[in-house]
């Protein structure tokens, strides 16, 4: 009987390990304390009873994914966990993760991954569990996670020297087994089933010279997804790809698709007035589209994609039903009421889609953080929305010659109306500030003083008709989330939200989601940023996010336009003035 080489150390726990809705992030220095990591691994081992089961492990490539991968492989091996499998090089988009424990029915996986965060030694990292539908831990498991780290008293594992990840094949690891897998190859095969690629690819061949693409995978994981799928398999040009090489820092970026961090993108697109262009961010389940004078947002592309679905061979037997996060636009529920099928509006965090999906409710779904996907794997997926648009623009042409991002975009609206809609983060705010805007929101629903007040902004008079803290009961388990962001609704039926985000790894980061619908078909062309400018400026006199925070400017804006702050207006009741 062989003999293996385990060993206990005891441990104390560490405070604020708790994960939130994308599992545990922190600075990078903080995973690196001694028995920081080990606490939270065999927390999750503990949690899950790993005994006799098989978990996916991978990470998107950012600083320290290797190492803590060794560290999951020698607390798995003593923790009686059967099989890992592991993306080579340690590397796996989250969506692809996602898709090989769906389709190796493993029991779980572990995502190494802080998302669209910065990576580095001074950056982030994190530690998520996904559950067997590939699919985020629900609270039930990360509360159990959570309450282990509070009483963790030993770690076990293996000592051994260190798995070399870079050849695929199966392995041993003590009594553990182990399979690194192509990281690239299953996500791959899984799109070919789902879009019509023949299809594209007659598409981008007849239109070689009319019609560019460029994709940008920011430094971050899906670069090598983008070349197998743009260049090997469509065949087109290694220079459709930029940025395509995962570096642990990211290349001193920022991984999050927006106009603010892609600007490489951007600033090519602009330049050679690329008619297709598109990025994802450093896990890869984040995407944005943009081409020449043409902007797609988030809430308008989970629409486009849900109204041309019939165009792609995943959904040839029709959707079963739509959704959208509370704080996106409603441009997907319209869709939704013309297709005769059910829209829901949940909390953010995709998890709560998964709960849908699994009880085949759901189809097409997206957060307006540039989140879409569907119910083929249980995250979102970057690359699937930017090969969902290249079907789609495939599929117009074959009508329409000639037909690009702003003509799908403009046919959307004439058919459904337009919904202006954009956000303004501000990361890291002081918790202490952050709360007095809570605090001063709250107080506002809890009296409903904010019912009826007028507020005068540039584009003419807003006037409160609704507030309150969206909750959200799960039709499929019944479970409640509540104090899910503050809801402002106008007289005009634009609205406002404000929201504390749970996905940075220092201080808090506060956002503002403005929304204004019209049918209004001379506004249709309108730039996002006249559309909604007064909507800004009251949503700042309101929250006094400005006075509170010290912040006269967002860190991140997802529409392109000046500067909008409150200082220049008024408002009619002085408890609201600067």
């Amino acid at each position: 009987m062989t003999r293996y080489a385990f060993q206990v150390t005891e441990t104390k726990p560490f405070d604020g390990q708790k994960p939130g809705t994308s599992g545990l992030r922190k600075r990078v220095k903080v995973f690196q304390q001694e028995h920081y990591t080990e606490n939270f691994v065999q927390a999750i081992f503990d949690a899950v009873d790993p005994a006799g089961k098989t978990l996916v492990v991978g990470g998107d490539g950012r600083y320290y994914n290797e190492q803590v991968i060794q560290t999951i492989l020698r607390i798995a091996a003593a923790n009686d966990v059967s099989r890992l499998i592991i993306g080579r090089n340690g590397i796996l988009s989250t969506p692809a993760a996602s898709n090989v424990i769906r389709k190796y029915k493993a029991d779980g996986g572990i995502l190494l991954t802080a998302s669209h965060n910065p990576g580095g030694p001074d950056n982030d990292f994190g530690i998520k569990y996904n559950m067997s539908n590939g699919g985020p831990a629900p609270e039930a498991v990360t509360d159990k996670i959570h309450q282990l780290t509070k009483t963790i008293k030993e770690y076990r594992y293996l000592a051994a020297e260190p798995l070399d990840l870079s050849q695929l094949g199966q392995f041993t690891f003590g009594p553990l087994k182990v399979e690194i897998i192509d990281s690239v190859k299953d996500y791959v095969e899984l799109l070919k089933s789902i879009f019509d690629f023949d299809l594209i690819s007659t598409f981008l061949t007849d239109n070689k010279e009319t019609f560019t693409v460029l994709f940008d995978g920011m430094h971050g994981v899906t670069g090598p997804y983008g070349r197998a799928i743009f260049v090997e398999t469509l065949g087109l040009p290694e220079s459709s790809i930029q940025n395509a090489t995962p570096l642990p820092d990211f290349g001193g970026g920022h991984p999050d698709p927006n106009l603010t961090y892609a600007h490489d993108l951007v600033k090519v697109v602009d330049e050679k007035k690329i008619n297709f262009g598109a990025a994802s961010d450093g896990d890869g389940d984040r995407n944005m589209i943009y081409g020449t004078g043409a902007f797609v947002t988030p809430s308008d592309s989970v629409a486009v994609i849900a109204d041309w679905a019939d165009c792609i061979p995943y959904f040839k037997n029709g959707i079963k039903g739509l959704a959208r996060s509370m704080p996106t636009s409603g441009a997907i529920d319209l869709v939704a009421k013309q297709k005769g099928v059910d829209v829901f509006e949940v909390p953010t965090g995709w998890k709560f889609f998964g709960n849908l999906m699994d009880a085949g409710r759901l189809s097409i779904c997206g957060e307006e953080s540039f989140g879409t996907g569907s119910d083929h794997i249980r995250e979102k997926d970057g690359v699937w929305a930017v090969v969902a648009w290249l079907n789609i623009i495939a599929a117009a042409n074959k009508d329409k010659p000639g037909t690009g991002i702003n003509d799908i975009l403009q046919d959307h609206y004439k058919k459904y109306g337009r919904s202006f809609f954009s956000r303004y983060d501000y990361e890291e705010v002081e918790s202490d500030h952050a709360k007095k805007v809570v605090d001063l929101l709250n107080e506002g629903i809890d009296s409903k003083s904010l019912i009826g007040k007028k507020f005068a902004s540039s584009t003419g008079e807003f006037v409160i008709s609704e507030a309150f803290n969206f909750s959200y009961t799960d039709p499929i388990d019944g479970s409640v989330s509540k104090n899910q962001g503050q809801v402002i609704r106008f007289s005009d039926g634009s609205r406002v939200v404000f929201r504390l985000s749970g996905t940075g790894s220092q201080g808090a980061t506060i956002r503002l989601y403005v929304e204004r619908y019209t049918k209004d078909e001379s506004q249709y062309k309108l730039e996002t940023a006249k559309g909604i400018a007064g909507l800004i400026e009251v949503a700042l006199i309101v929250s006094k996010l400005e006075e509170f925070t010290g912040r006269k400017e967002p860190t991140v804006i997802t529409v392109r336009f000046p500067l909008i702050t409150s200082s220049s207006f008024v408002v009619d009741d002085d408890s609201y003035s600067k």
